[in-house]
């Protein structure tokens, strides 16, 4: 658990002062509700890890000056998001004051255990709220998604597939068609049903070379109808995009997805 929660406290911070102070006392520590308690197990570890990579007996004054140093350190933004992310929230000077207290004074209201045990609960608490979260985000998703394509289903340019594929021909190759196995170079497009774009290939100027069946499945069900030469815009529903599960932090659960795909080439 520790190395897939935890990282150490010296790749986090960015120093913003220079030189050694006094370390502050275990009395700076008051956890007023979970959120305190949390960023104080981490802490405590964070400290914990620290001392034992220094492979340095406790007691020296190496260990107070380290730990004089870092009060003088600001967390970085993205070490704070990830513990948010992780556990709901986080108290960066709670955190801060527990590593000074485990680095100077090997003091804690944890010990390894306890502290394991809690932020195991927490995580796990934390993650069965988001993945309700995200369910109740699908049924609204597809909801929206499947009213849109019934009314896109209804353009004479559209054609509607079995599967639930939409596409319509925007401009009409008459190279070869590529097979399951083929690797292709395309450009391509995609955008959310309310118009807002996630990717392109257009704005970064490079195409992309990709395997057919290497892709999500609207797009291998596309790629193996397109000639090459051909630009068409597709419409994917849920279940052949990045389904419930949604992908990275632009594409929600149960996205209905848009692209524009211009197949340039089948590469040999």
């Amino acid at each position: 658990m520790r190395r897939s929660l935890f990282a150490t406290a010296l790749a986090v911070v960015a120093l913003t002062g220079v030189g050694y102070t006094p370390a502050s006392g275990a009395e700076k520590i008051k956890l007023t509700n979970s959120v305190d308690s949390l960023s104080c197990a981490l802490g405590y570890l964070e400290g914990k890890m620290a001392q034992k990579m220094m492979s340095t007996p406790f007691d020296t004054l190496y260990f107070k000056k380290t730990a004089g140093m870092f009060a003088k350190v600001t967390i970085k933004d993205e070490y704070v998001e990830q513990r948010i992310s992780q556990f709901g929230d986080f108290n960066a000077e709670v955190f801060k004051a527990a590593y000074i207290n485990q680095m100077a004074y090997n003091k804690s209201y944890f010990d390894e255990f306890s502290a394991e045990t809690y932020l195991k609960e927490r995580y796990e608490a934390h993650l069965a709220v988001k993945e309700e979260q995200a369910k109740q985000e699908a049924i609204i998703a597809n909801k929206e998604g499947a009213a849109f394509l019934a009314e896109n289903a209804k353009r004479p340019e559209v054609t509607v597939l079995e599967s639930g594929l939409q596409y319509e021909i925007l401009k009409e190759g008459n190279g070869p068609i590529p097979t399951a196995d083929s690797q292709i170079k395309c450009h391509y497009e995609g955008s959310l049903i309310n118009g807002e774009v996630f990717d392109s290939s257009i704005d970064r100027g490079t195409p992309i070379t990709l395997g057919v069946s290497q892709v999500i499945k609207g797009w291998t069900e596309a790629l193996q109808l397109m000639p090459v030469g051909s630009k068409w815009r597709l419409y994917l529903p849920a279940d052949l995009a990045y389904g419930d599960r949604g992908a990275g932090d632009k594409i929600g659960p149960g996205e209905t997805l848009i692209f524009e795909v211009e197949l340039l080439e089948i590469v040999e």
